[in-house]
């Protein structure tokens, strides 16, 4: 499992069949921006916990689901090592 923070939507109309329905978001983890499968209901600035692998396609739906990235909780709270700490602020 990965933090990663919700930097915006994307938008992809021509999709393969079972992934339509899915909206997707690309998140960035501090270094790199990734495109994950909201299975939650996340916002933009969100802080949310991503898995990848097998674990992302079993979260998406299905095990041959095409995902890599898939967001399954959003962060309430969480403490960066005592640098003070980050709210969804919902």
């Amino acid at each position: 499992m990965k933090i990663c923070k919700v930097e915006k939507p994307l938008v992809s109309t021509n999709r393969i069949p079972g992934l339509e329905h899915k909206h997707l978001l690309v998140v960035s983890d501090g270094k790199t921006q990734q495109v994950a499968v909201d299975s939650v209901g996340c916002v933009p600035g969100d802080w949310v916990i991503c898995v990848g692998s097998s674990a992302a396609r079993d979260a998406a739906g299905s095990k041959e689901y095409p995902s890599d990235l898939t967001i399954v909780g959003i962060i309430d709270y969480w403490d960066e090592g005592g640098l003070g700490g980050h709210s969804a602020g919902r």
